[in-house]
């Protein structure tokens, strides 16, 4: 049972923000400070206001609500895409996801938010630019490539992309130091340990570390897979339905795809990743969904080194705690 004096549910988008009240009802408020502070003096003591991971929205008054001391909880989209389908509802507003939001987090035992160090905001904030970054500077190397392709590129267009991909080099390579020595100062020894896991590359460990705080978040390998979301989900029903494996699209989708790009050299130099890879390969099941599992397998080994503090080794890291 809920047991907070008032649940708040809030969709939020670019310019406001929808609030149901489980005892007040519906209100809706400006997406900037002045909004928040009106919806935060609204909020009895002992309360509770539940909202949807939508990136930079969700973020900014998750956090001004949790500095203020109010009890706030951050959900998984798809939980609420579900409840929502659940009950069959034909109307999809702003106001009408509020308050299905409220009802979820009434009936359900929603997990609560913890406020970002500025270490961890910085990081992720930087993460975000760098992807941005990374994919600009794809899309001008695939346009330098076709100005070459056409045999007569224009000099003009040639050298302003040259000087756009130069650029973007000298700010990702800024990005990538900055990340680099802000984690550096509180977890140098943590990610000594990630990076000595054949697979894990510095990009990875360096994410893994911001996003579970060091792994303090997490108490079991098992919550922490759950999180990220890389289990392998298998679609067969009788003789007629038969899925290809696919990732779960619950959990972080950044640090998903991370590992998953891992498991390719994992299964290469990890001897661990590697032997599972080939055990199940060899049952006849598909190489993705191999893939899949030593991911997981990675992400496991991750925490067993971190929380034992001790650097990988393929002769004990099996018997490490999970």
């Amino acid at each position: 049972m809920n047991k907070y004096k008032e649940t708040f549910g809030v969709d939020i988008s670019k310019d406001v923000f929808d609030v149901h009240g489980s005892k007040s009802g519906h209100a809706q408020y400006k997406n900037d400070e002045s909004g928040f502070i009106a919806f935060a003096k609204a909020i009895p003591i002992n309360a509770i206001v539940a909202m949807e991971a939508t990136g930079y929205y969700h973020y900014r008054l998750a956090q001004f609500l949790y500095k203020k001391g109010i009890t706030v909880s951050v959900i998984n989209p798809l939980s609420i895409k579900r409840f929502i389908q659940m009950k069959l509802s034909k109307v999809k507003t702003d106001k009408s996801d509020s308050k299905s939001i409220c009802e979820y987090a009434l009936i359900n035992e929603v997990p609560l938010y913890n406020a970002l160090t500025d270490v961890q905001s910085e990081c992720l904030q930087l993460f975000r630019l760098l992807d941005t970054y990374l994919k600009q500077r794809t899309a001008t190397k695939n346009k330098m490539h076709g100005e070459e392709v056409l045999g007569l590129p224009s000099k003009f267009v040639y050298r302003s992309l040259k000087r756009n991909k130069k650029q973007l080099d000298k700010e990702i390579e800024g990005i990538e130091a900055r990340i680099l020595l802000l984690v550096k100062e509180d977890q140098q020894h943590q990610l000594t340990l990630l990076t000595s896991i054949p697979g894990i590359g510095l990009k990875t460990a360096l994410f893994l570390i911001v996003v579970t705080d060091g792994f303090s978040k997490f108490e079991n390998a098992s919550q922490l897979c759950s999180y990220v979301g890389i289990t392998p989900t298998i679609r067969e029903s009788g003789s007629s339905v038969r899925g290809r494996a696919r990732i779960s699209k619950v959990g972080n989708r950044k640090l998903r795809n991370l590992l998953f790009l891992c498991s390719f050299n994992a299964c290469k130099h990890n001897k661990a990743s590697r032997e599972l890879y080939e055990r199940i390969v060899n049952k006849g099941k598909s190489k993705k969904l191999a893939l899949i599992a030593v991911a997981n397998k990675l992400l496991k080994q991750c925490f067993a080194i971190a929380k034992s503090g001790r650097p990988y080794d393929e002769t004990h890291v099996s018997v490490l705690p999970r």
